[in-house]
């Protein structure tokens, strides 16, 4: 079972399951093709375990191997899983249209995201309406603690969750990523203006504003928010209409989900007299 983070507690694990998602999670890693001895070091199994777990992988797709190299490398039979679970995410299919709108409206790119441990995975993104060249996120990676999806979510989590995070060093992306103490005096504004901001807390120069998504049981299950060049998202402080383009599109998102109200009560703070 996770803990209040998404961060797994121990459990019984099958040890052929989890070997294979170790190789599987290696691969992921990359930028390269491995081979079966340069698995079984970072991972400290026996080549032959090794090599019978990525036939069993290849036989259902999931890993490939090189024909010149003999080298191993993700398969598509992950791309078929992994977009089976965006088909079925109700949280993205709510939000495909209030992120296009969005996308118009503030004249930037949108991210959708949702929480994976310490991390906020891309569900689904929205290019920039014009003609630069521009790169899909989704099934990208941000940090928790670093990105305005992040924070917004975390922001409406319960205090422990908040605590979890903090209780262990935040990875320093950039000389303005958050300390742990920042982080927390930051989110209490967060809970008061429905909306979090980073500014070039992960990447320099690359800014992004977002707010929360709540379900019916008034949990944030996501978040939604632009980002773009700093001085576009962020001159100095964040511009007024995208806070407000995007708040709107959490709450239009919200409200399909079931969620009474926007936002809604936080867990973590004292509830309103």
């Amino acid at each position: 079972m996770p803990n209040s983070l998404g961060k797994p507690t121990r459990t019984p694990t099958i040890q052929s399951v989890d070997r294979a998602a170790r190789i599987l999670k290696v691969l992921a890693s990359g930028p390269r093709r491995l081979g079966v001895s340069e698995i079984a070091d970072r991972l400290d199994l026996t080549r032959p375990t090794v090599h019978a777990m990525l036939q069993t992988l290849q036989t259902h797709g999931f890993v490939e191997q090189d024909v010149d190299s003999d080298k191993y490398q993700l398969g598509a039979g992950l791309l078929q899983l992994g977009n089976s679970y965006l088909d079925l995410n109700e949280l993205r299919s709510r939000s495909l249209l209030h992120a296009e709108r969005l996308a118009s409206r503030a004249d930037a790119a949108v991210r959708v995201g949702v929480m994976h441990g310490a991390q906020v995975v891309i569900v689904h993104h929205v290019f920039r309406p014009d003609a630069t060249l521009q790169i899909l996120e989704v099934g990208a990676e941000l940090p928790l603690h670093a990105s305005a999806l992040g924070k917004a979510m975390l922001a409406f989590l319960p205090g422990d969750a908040i605590a979890d995070l903090v209780a262990e060093p935040l990875p320093r992306l950039t000389s303005r990523t958050l300390t742990p103490r920042a982080l927390r005096d930051e989110l209490t504004g967060v809970r008061e203006q429905g909306y979090a901001r980073e500014r070039d807390e992960a990447i320099i120069g690359e800014s992004s504003i977002a707010s929360p998504i709540f379900d019916h049981s008034g949990r944030p299950v996501g978040a939604i928010g632009v980002v773009g060049d700093t001085d576009r998202i962020i001159p100095r402080g964040p511009a007024k209409q995208l806070a407000a383009a995007v708040t709107d599109a959490a709450r239009g998102i919200s409200r399909e989900l079931g969620a009474s109200q926007w936002p809604a009560l936080n867990p973590a703070a004292p509830s309103p007299a």
